[in-house]
């Protein structure tokens, strides 16, 4: 009998606790995303899924962002044509050559990963948004836009046709899990790029 009432006295007191964490205040962070994001118009938050972007350190200068174009390519082929034999090391390495000939490597991260991951994008002519950082010889690459047969310029996504959500690199989709498409939509380049005169 007593062990009977100890267990349900247990039950009892994590019950209540549950109450108490479920009715607790909620911060002001948690509860309400800030006034500026209440703000910012629906084409906006459409924009920021479609390219999301590194966290930018406010405290660094922004570093500006810029037009390249070329083709990305293996780095020991673009080597191999300049006389130099590279190791096995950098077998996977993917960079961007240009018309001119200048090689720029692509750092792999949210964006410049699918270069890494899918031989469509390589070999073949690209307009890449990038930074490049002050004393940093990688690029880091924004948007991709390759070109189709006719010459037009297409923007690069991969595409869940399940959840209808754009993603960066080849995975099951973060929704649903299922199989992602390559995706090329027709689209011009970003103002802040147009306005550059490019």
């Amino acid at each position: 009998m007593r062990q009977q009432r100890v267990l349900w006295s247990g039950i009892v007191c994590g019950i209540l606790a549950a109450a108490v964490w479920c009715c607790a205040p909620v911060s002001h962070s948690a509860a309400a995303p800030p006034d500026d994001a209440a703000k910012t118009p629906a084409t906006e938050k459409v924009k920021a899924a479609k390219d999301p972007e590194p966290a930018v350190d406010p405290a660094k200068p922004e570093v500006a962002k810029e037009l390249l174009s070329g083709k990305v390519v293996m780095v020991v082929d673009a080597l191999k044509r300049r006389g130099i034999k590279a190791n096995s090391e950098m077998k996977d390495q993917v960079v961007l050559e240009t018309a001119a000939g200048d090689l720029w490597p692509i750092v792999s991260d949210w964006r410049g990963r699918a270069f890494f991951q899918d031989e469509r994008l390589r070999n073949r002519p690209v307009d890449l948004v990038v930074r490049r950082h002050p004393g940093v010889p990688y690029l880091q690459v924004l948007m991709i836009f390759t070109f189709n047969e006719q010459g037009e310029r297409e923007y690069m996504d991969y595409w869940c046709d399940i959840c209808s959500i754009p993603m960066y690199e080849i995975k099951p989709c973060d929704c649903c899990q299922a199989p992602i498409r390559l995706r090329f939509q027709k689209q011009d380049l970003p103002a802040y790029i147009k306005s550059k005169g490019k």
